[in-house]
Protein backbone atom coordinates (compact mmCIF):
# COMPACT_ATOMS: atom_id res chain seq x y z
CA UNK A 1 0.00 0.00 0.00
CA UNK A 2 1.52 3.13 -1.08
CA UNK A 3 2.51 6.38 1.48
CA UNK A 4 0.00 9.14 0.90
CA UNK A 5 1.84 12.73 0.33
CA UNK A 6 -0.22 14.47 2.60
CA UNK A 7 1.67 14.14 6.29
CA UNK A 8 0.49 16.14 8.67
CA UNK A 9 1.31 16.66 12.35
CA UNK A 10 0.14 14.16 14.49
CA UNK A 11 -1.14 13.89 18.19
CA UNK A 12 1.17 13.37 21.44
CA UNK A 13 0.30 9.81 21.80
CA UNK A 14 0.50 8.22 18.35
CA UNK A 15 4.13 10.20 18.14
CA UNK A 16 5.00 8.23 21.56
CA UNK A 17 3.22 4.46 20.11
CA UNK A 18 5.30 4.85 17.38
CA UNK A 19 8.28 5.58 18.45
CA UNK A 20 8.70 2.40 20.39
CA UNK A 21 11.44 1.81 22.75
CA UNK A 22 13.11 5.26 21.71
CA UNK A 23 10.51 7.36 23.13
CA UNK A 24 11.03 7.91 26.60
CA UNK A 25 14.49 9.73 25.22
CA UNK A 26 12.70 12.23 24.28
CA UNK A 27 13.55 15.66 26.40
CA UNK A 28 16.77 16.83 27.38
CA UNK A 29 18.98 14.63 29.41
CA UNK A 30 22.07 16.03 31.42
CA UNK A 31 24.89 14.97 33.99
CA UNK A 32 28.62 13.74 33.87
CA UNK A 33 30.67 11.26 32.26
CA UNK A 34 34.42 10.22 31.51
CA UNK A 35 36.16 10.56 28.11
CA UNK A 36 39.57 8.69 26.71
CA UNK A 37 41.35 8.91 23.45
CA UNK A 38 44.69 8.62 22.75
CA UNK A 39 45.21 11.43 19.79
CA UNK A 40 48.19 12.47 16.88
CA UNK A 41 50.84 14.95 18.56
CA UNK A 42 52.87 17.32 15.77
CA UNK A 43 55.69 16.53 18.42
CA UNK A 44 57.54 14.04 16.21
CA UNK A 45 59.32 12.77 19.94
CA UNK A 46 56.11 11.87 21.04
CA UNK A 47 53.55 11.04 18.33
CA UNK A 48 50.18 10.61 20.58
CA UNK A 49 49.76 11.83 23.87
CA UNK A 50 46.53 10.50 25.92
CA UNK A 51 44.03 13.13 26.93
CA UNK A 52 41.50 11.90 30.12
CA UNK A 53 38.47 14.23 30.29
CA UNK A 54 35.51 14.39 33.23
CA UNK A 55 32.65 15.48 31.39
CA UNK A 56 29.22 17.48 31.45
CA UNK A 57 27.16 16.75 29.33
CA UNK A 58 24.04 18.17 28.05
CA UNK A 59 21.48 15.61 25.36
CA UNK A 60 18.66 16.52 23.87
CA UNK A 61 16.19 14.92 21.71
CA UNK A 62 13.05 16.21 19.90
CA UNK A 63 10.29 13.94 18.39
CA UNK A 64 9.92 14.00 14.70
CA UNK A 65 5.88 14.35 14.87
CA UNK A 66 5.24 13.68 10.96
CA UNK A 67 5.83 10.06 9.44
CA UNK A 68 9.16 9.74 7.42
CA UNK A 69 8.02 7.51 4.42
CA UNK A 70 11.21 5.73 2.64
CA UNK A 71 9.24 4.93 -0.97
CA UNK A 72 9.96 1.76 -2.50
CA UNK A 73 9.92 0.28 -6.25
CA UNK A 74 11.32 -2.91 -5.76
CA UNK A 75 9.69 -3.73 -2.29
CA UNK A 76 6.82 -1.63 -0.76
CA UNK A 77 6.63 1.39 0.83
CA UNK A 78 7.97 1.76 4.82
CA UNK A 79 7.57 4.55 6.82
CA UNK A 80 9.86 5.36 10.10
CA UNK A 81 9.47 7.57 13.34
CA UNK A 82 12.46 9.37 14.51
CA UNK A 83 13.89 12.03 17.04
CA UNK A 84 16.48 14.66 16.25
CA UNK A 85 18.96 15.20 18.76
CA UNK A 86 21.64 17.62 19.76
CA UNK A 87 24.71 16.49 21.79
CA UNK A 88 26.83 18.83 23.80
CA UNK A 89 30.00 17.80 25.28
CA UNK A 90 32.86 19.98 27.57
CA UNK A 91 35.17 18.97 30.10
CA UNK A 92 33.68 19.58 33.80
CA UNK A 93 36.77 21.45 35.43
CA UNK A 94 37.25 23.87 32.52
CA UNK A 95 34.15 23.97 30.90
CA UNK A 96 36.17 23.83 27.57
CA UNK A 97 34.12 22.70 24.24
CA UNK A 98 34.88 19.20 23.33
CA UNK A 99 31.86 17.81 21.09
CA UNK A 100 29.32 18.55 19.33
CA UNK A 101 27.26 16.22 17.87
CA UNK A 102 23.52 16.94 15.85
CA UNK A 103 21.68 13.48 14.79
CA UNK A 104 19.01 11.58 14.24
CA UNK A 105 17.62 8.36 15.97
CA UNK A 106 14.91 6.19 14.14
CA UNK A 107 12.68 3.62 14.59
CA UNK A 108 12.15 1.08 11.64
CA UNK A 109 8.79 -0.71 12.45
CA UNK A 110 9.08 -2.92 9.06
CA UNK A 111 12.15 -4.87 10.54
CA UNK A 112 10.88 -5.11 14.20
CA UNK A 113 11.61 -9.39 15.09
CA UNK A 114 9.01 -10.08 17.36
CA UNK A 115 9.87 -8.11 20.95
CA UNK A 116 13.00 -6.40 19.45
CA UNK A 117 12.83 -3.28 17.69
CA UNK A 118 15.45 -2.23 14.66
CA UNK A 119 16.61 1.09 15.48
CA UNK A 120 19.46 3.30 13.40
CA UNK A 121 21.40 6.47 14.70
CA UNK A 122 22.97 8.93 12.21
CA UNK A 123 25.03 11.91 13.54
CA UNK A 124 27.68 14.51 12.08
CA UNK A 125 30.48 15.65 14.26
CA UNK A 126 32.16 18.92 13.00
CA UNK A 127 35.98 17.39 12.55
CA UNK A 128 34.80 16.37 9.60
CA UNK A 129 32.97 12.62 9.97
CA UNK A 130 29.83 11.06 9.26
CA UNK A 131 27.91 8.01 10.91
CA UNK A 132 25.14 5.71 9.99
CA UNK A 133 24.86 3.23 12.95
CA UNK A 134 22.21 0.50 12.89
CA UNK A 135 21.09 -1.78 15.46
CA UNK A 136 18.44 -2.87 18.10
CA UNK A 137 16.24 -1.62 20.89
CA UNK A 138 14.75 -4.46 23.74
CA UNK A 139 13.09 -4.13 26.83
CA UNK A 140 13.55 -5.72 30.11
CA UNK A 141 10.45 -5.09 32.47
CA UNK A 142 10.75 -6.39 35.33
CA UNK A 143 14.42 -6.24 35.35
CA UNK A 144 15.88 -8.59 37.18
CA UNK A 145 19.65 -8.20 37.02
CA UNK A 146 21.99 -7.11 39.88
CA UNK A 147 20.97 -3.56 40.29
CA UNK A 148 24.79 -2.63 40.87
CA UNK A 149 25.69 -3.98 37.50
CA UNK A 150 23.45 -4.32 34.99
CA UNK A 151 23.50 -7.74 33.30
CA UNK A 152 23.60 -6.40 29.60
CA UNK A 153 26.80 -4.35 30.70
CA UNK A 154 30.17 -5.22 29.73
CA UNK A 155 33.27 -4.20 29.72
CA UNK A 156 35.01 -1.97 27.53
CA UNK A 157 38.63 -2.24 25.87
CA UNK A 158 40.95 0.85 25.75
CA UNK A 159 43.94 -0.36 24.66
CA UNK A 160 45.47 0.03 21.64
CA UNK A 161 46.20 -2.90 18.78
CA UNK A 162 47.93 -3.35 15.18
CA UNK A 163 45.48 -2.29 12.62
CA UNK A 164 43.82 -5.43 11.11
CA UNK A 165 43.86 -7.79 14.24
CA UNK A 166 41.76 -8.20 17.20
CA UNK A 167 40.52 -6.06 19.58
CA UNK A 168 42.15 -6.76 22.78
CA UNK A 169 40.20 -8.29 25.89
CA UNK A 170 38.31 -5.57 28.24
CA UNK A 171 40.75 -4.45 31.06
CA UNK A 172 44.21 -5.15 28.76
CA UNK A 173 46.93 -2.36 29.80
CA UNK A 174 48.13 -0.97 27.22
CA UNK A 175 51.47 -0.88 26.71
CA UNK A 176 51.91 3.00 24.96
CA UNK A 177 53.41 4.22 28.51
CA UNK A 178 50.50 7.50 29.20
CA UNK A 179 48.05 4.28 29.65
CA UNK A 180 49.75 3.69 32.74
CA UNK A 181 49.37 6.60 35.18
CA UNK A 182 53.00 6.19 37.17
CA UNK A 183 54.66 6.37 34.01
CA UNK A 184 56.13 10.05 33.74
CA UNK A 185 54.34 10.90 30.50
CA UNK A 186 52.22 13.88 29.49
CA UNK A 187 48.86 14.38 29.72
CA UNK A 188 46.70 17.00 27.99
CA UNK A 189 45.51 19.80 29.79
CA UNK A 190 43.20 19.49 32.09
CA UNK A 191 44.20 16.18 33.04
CA UNK A 192 47.65 16.96 34.56
CA UNK A 193 45.03 17.83 37.48
CA UNK A 194 43.47 14.11 37.42
CA UNK A 195 41.43 13.13 40.09
CA UNK A 196 42.44 10.12 42.62
CA UNK A 197 39.15 8.24 41.95
CA UNK A 198 35.83 8.98 39.94
CA UNK A 199 32.98 8.17 42.33
CA UNK A 200 35.05 6.13 44.41
CA UNK A 201 36.50 4.17 41.12
CA UNK A 202 40.60 4.31 41.61
CA UNK A 203 41.59 6.30 37.86
CA UNK A 204 43.68 3.78 37.07
CA UNK A 205 40.78 1.02 36.70
CA UNK A 206 38.62 4.02 34.93
CA UNK A 207 41.24 4.16 32.00
CA UNK A 208 41.65 0.73 31.61
CA UNK A 209 38.07 0.12 31.87
CA UNK A 210 35.94 3.12 31.88
CA UNK A 211 32.37 1.17 32.56
CA UNK A 212 33.36 0.73 35.96
CA UNK A 213 32.15 4.50 36.20
CA UNK A 214 28.79 3.68 34.99
CA UNK A 215 28.96 0.82 37.65
CA UNK A 216 29.57 3.14 39.93
CA UNK A 217 26.64 5.36 39.59
CA UNK A 218 24.30 2.86 40.07
CA UNK A 219 25.36 2.33 43.45
CA UNK A 220 22.45 2.74 45.92
CA UNK A 221 20.10 2.17 43.05
CA UNK A 222 17.43 -0.20 42.02
CA UNK A 223 16.67 -0.36 38.66
CA UNK A 224 12.71 -1.30 37.71
CA UNK A 225 12.93 -1.67 33.91
CA UNK A 226 15.07 -0.91 31.34
CA UNK A 227 15.70 -0.53 27.36
CA UNK A 228 18.77 -1.56 26.09
CA UNK A 229 19.87 0.27 22.76
CA UNK A 230 22.50 -1.16 21.05
CA UNK A 231 23.80 0.72 17.95
CA UNK A 232 26.97 -0.52 14.91
CA UNK A 233 28.56 0.27 12.03
CA UNK A 234 29.95 -3.60 11.59
CA UNK A 235 28.24 -6.51 11.85
CA UNK A 236 30.98 -7.98 14.18
CA UNK A 237 34.20 -7.91 15.55
CA UNK A 238 37.05 -9.91 16.59
CA UNK A 239 38.35 -10.22 19.91
CA UNK A 240 41.54 -11.52 21.33
CA UNK A 241 41.91 -12.72 24.81
CA UNK A 242 45.80 -12.97 25.96
CA UNK A 243 45.66 -16.30 27.99
CA UNK A 244 44.90 -17.46 24.02
CA UNK A 245 45.86 -15.06 21.39
CA UNK A 246 45.64 -18.10 18.98
CA UNK A 247 41.37 -18.24 19.52
CA UNK A 248 39.77 -15.17 19.00
CA UNK A 249 36.27 -15.01 19.31
CA UNK A 250 33.37 -13.14 17.53
CA UNK A 251 31.18 -10.01 19.33
CA UNK A 252 28.06 -10.16 17.53
CA UNK A 253 26.24 -6.79 16.99
CA UNK A 254 22.37 -7.40 15.87
CA UNK A 255 21.21 -5.58 13.35
CA UNK A 256 24.70 -3.72 12.85
CA UNK A 257 25.48 -2.15 10.10
CA UNK A 258 26.36 1.09 8.40
CA UNK A 259 29.84 2.73 8.64
CA UNK A 260 31.81 6.16 9.06
CA UNK A 261 33.32 8.14 6.34
CA UNK A 262 35.83 11.28 7.35
CA UNK A 263 37.29 14.45 5.71
CA UNK A 264 40.36 13.63 3.71
CA UNK A 265 42.54 15.07 6.92
CA UNK A 266 41.38 12.73 8.88
CA UNK A 267 41.65 9.83 6.96
CA UNK A 268 45.64 11.00 6.68
CA UNK A 269 45.85 11.50 10.84
CA UNK A 270 42.84 9.99 12.62
CA UNK A 271 40.29 7.83 10.41
CA UNK A 272 37.65 7.32 12.33
CA UNK A 273 36.70 3.08 10.96
CA UNK A 274 34.29 1.86 13.46
CA UNK A 275 32.06 2.94 15.95
CA UNK A 276 29.56 0.84 18.41
CA UNK A 277 27.54 2.03 21.12
CA UNK A 278 25.07 0.91 24.15
CA UNK A 279 22.78 3.42 25.53
CA UNK A 280 20.08 2.23 28.77
CA UNK A 281 17.12 3.94 29.54
CA UNK A 282 16.55 2.63 32.79
CA UNK A 283 13.77 3.58 35.36
CA UNK A 284 14.95 3.99 38.69
CA UNK A 285 12.95 3.26 42.26
CA UNK A 286 11.91 6.37 44.00
CA UNK A 287 10.98 6.13 47.68
CA UNK A 288 7.29 6.22 46.02
CA UNK A 289 6.20 4.89 42.67
CA UNK A 290 5.30 8.74 42.12
CA UNK A 291 9.41 9.54 42.48
CA UNK A 292 10.56 6.51 40.21
CA UNK A 293 13.02 8.55 37.86
CA UNK A 294 14.63 7.89 34.71
CA UNK A 295 18.38 7.47 34.00
CA UNK A 296 20.46 7.00 30.57
CA UNK A 297 23.91 5.61 30.88
CA UNK A 298 25.76 4.78 27.31
CA UNK A 299 29.28 3.34 26.45
CA UNK A 300 30.44 4.70 23.89
CA UNK A 301 33.84 3.28 21.38
CA UNK A 302 35.30 4.57 18.38
CA UNK A 303 38.31 2.87 16.50
CA UNK A 304 40.55 5.64 15.12
CA UNK A 305 42.96 4.54 12.85
CA UNK A 306 46.41 6.50 12.37
CA UNK A 307 50.20 5.72 11.80
CA UNK A 308 52.60 6.08 14.74
CA UNK A 309 56.10 7.84 13.14
CA UNK A 310 59.27 6.69 14.77
CA UNK A 311 61.83 7.67 12.61
CA UNK A 312 63.48 6.51 10.83
CA UNK A 313 61.23 3.10 10.59
CA UNK A 314 58.51 3.53 8.24
CA UNK A 315 54.62 4.56 9.90
CA UNK A 316 52.86 1.44 11.77
CA UNK A 317 49.14 1.86 11.21
CA UNK A 318 47.29 0.91 14.68
CA UNK A 319 43.94 1.12 15.79
CA UNK A 320 43.23 3.63 19.18
CA UNK A 321 39.81 2.83 20.89
CA UNK A 322 38.23 6.44 22.13
CA UNK A 323 35.86 5.18 24.77
CA UNK A 324 33.41 7.48 26.33
CA UNK A 325 30.88 6.92 28.92
CA UNK A 326 28.54 9.03 30.78
CA UNK A 327 25.05 8.90 33.58
CA UNK A 328 22.57 11.61 32.46
CA UNK A 329 19.33 12.23 34.24
CA UNK A 330 16.25 14.30 32.29
CA UNK A 331 15.90 17.85 33.41
CA UNK A 332 13.25 20.47 34.46
CA UNK A 333 11.07 20.84 31.12
CA UNK A 334 12.64 18.33 29.44
CA UNK A 335 9.93 15.77 28.66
Amino acid sequence: MAISSFRPGRDRATVTEDLGFLAELSGTWEGQGFNLIARPSADKASPLFLELNQTFETLSFTPISSTIPNRGDATPDIELFGLTYLQKVVDLKTQGALHIEPGIWVHIPSQDAGTTQSVARMGNIPHGNSLLAQGTAIELDPFKGNPFNPDVLSAANTAPFKLGTPMPFPGTLSAFPPFTLTNATPFRTPAVDVPADILGVPLQQVIEDPTKVLTAALSGQTIKSMVVIQVSTVGSLQQVNPKDPNSPTTITFAGGGGGIENIPFLQKNADAATMFATFWIEKIKGDTDSDDFFQLQYVQTVFLNFPIIAPPAAPVPFTWPHVSVATLRKVFGGQ
